[in-house]
């Protein structure tokens, strides 16, 4: 059985509590000392600091529904696609070593589902990557999942002094790979495969170091566009366009900018005159120019993009959407990005 509760006032990031032992912030590395609670396992009850709640797990959930596909490949990738009876909000193709775990898992929704649906699969607990899906206008707030006693859980990476950043607040301060792996950890620790957690940080970390040794750029600037043609989500200076960025060595044009993916004219985008695009290739066909060559074909027609250095030298790198966002498929992100930038030869 599981419950959650109202915490009074604001918390900071998310923090778990193993027992006595308390892990690290949202903007903080796992710790070891939050590491070595994973060798004898997960001790219930299990009480979650989690973006301004409290979730205490009784036992380990059963039945979870992952209101995003970030979140669903974490679960995933910890071997629990026996205990997802629901999934929703993708913009991708799921990742192919995933694909026949995601096989027996039910899609909700393309998008976003509504209450009636996520709570006719009787969840014990519902994640989210975006907390837009646990606000008044979302699916549910958090409070009216807890009036069933449906645990929530928000990723770390969406959390900024205890509060929900795409909830409708602002980040203070810049979002860091820390917070995915302290997300890892802790849906690893609900679960109790808390080895299996540590394994896959351990793995992300392995191929983030690798991405990004010895990698050197002189100067480049990089705009992301995720997607829409007409005011284009571009990725601001807080956000996951900030890791990825920073990661491969270079400067994002829109770093002044808090907003994870604010919409701007394209005015400000050509003002800028990035040295490289990196657009998104979204296959989920919800706003115009979500795929790759709608994009180019966009830039390359119109007078006012067609001008940009990056358009005319044809300096473009492609990310799926999950990749622009932050989750697991960040380091995929990076790795296509330096790579991208030597191919180009902007990078050695």
């Amino acid at each position: 059985m599981m419950h959650a509760a109202r915490r009074a006032g604001v918390l900071a990031a998310a923090t778990l509590v193993l027992g006595s032992l308390v892990a690290c912030g949202a903007s903080e590395e796992v710790t070891e000392t939050a590491a070595a609670t994973t060798d004898g396992g997960t001790t219930y009850p299990l009480t979650v600091e989690n973006c301004g709640e409290t979730v205490t797990f009784d036992s380990a959930p059963t039945r979870v529904v992952s209101l995003d596909q970030d979140s669903t490949e974490i679960l995933l990738s910890l071997g629990l696609a026996d205990r997802i009876v629901g999934t929703a909000s993708w913009t991708d193709p799921v990742l192919d070593e995933l694909a026949d775990a995601n096989a027996s898992v039910p899609r909700l929704a393309d998008n976003a589902p509504t209450y009636e649906v996520v709570v006719d699969t009787e969840p014990d607990l519902v994640t989210a990557s975006f907390g837009r899906h646990f606000k008044q206008g979302g699916v549910a707030e958090r409070a009216r999942f807890a009036e069933t006693s449906t645990a929530s859980y928000l990723s770390p990476t969406d959390c900024d002094q205890g509060r929900s950043v795409n909830g409708g607040n602002k980040r203070t301060s810049p979002l860091t790979v820390d917070s995915l792996y302290q997300e890892i950890t802790e849906l690893a620790a609900i679960f109790d495969v808390n080895e299996r957690g540590a394994e896959f940080v351990a793995e992300l970390k392995e191929r983030m170091a690798a991405a990004t040794a010895s990698t050197t750029t002189d100067g480049v600037s990089v705009a992301f566009w995720f997607a829409d043609t007409t005011s284009p989500y571009i990725g601001g200076g807080f956000g996951a366009a900030h890791v990825l960025a920073s990661a491969a060595g270079t400067t994002n044009v829109f770093a002044d900018m808090p907003d994870d993916y604010p919409a701007v004219g394209w005015e400000s985008v050509v003002d800028r005159d990035p040295t490289v695009l990196v657009l998104g290739d979204l296959t989920r066909a919800r706003f115009p120019g979500d795929l790759a060559a709608d994009k180019i074909a966009f830039l390359e027609s119109d007078p006012v993009t067609s001008t940009m250095r990056a358009v005319r030298d044809k300096r473009y790198i492609f990310l799926h959407g999950a990749e622009l966002n932050p989750s697991i498929r960040t380091v995929d992100g990076v790795e296509k990005i330096v790579a991208g930038l030597r191919e180009m030869g902007l990078s050695s």
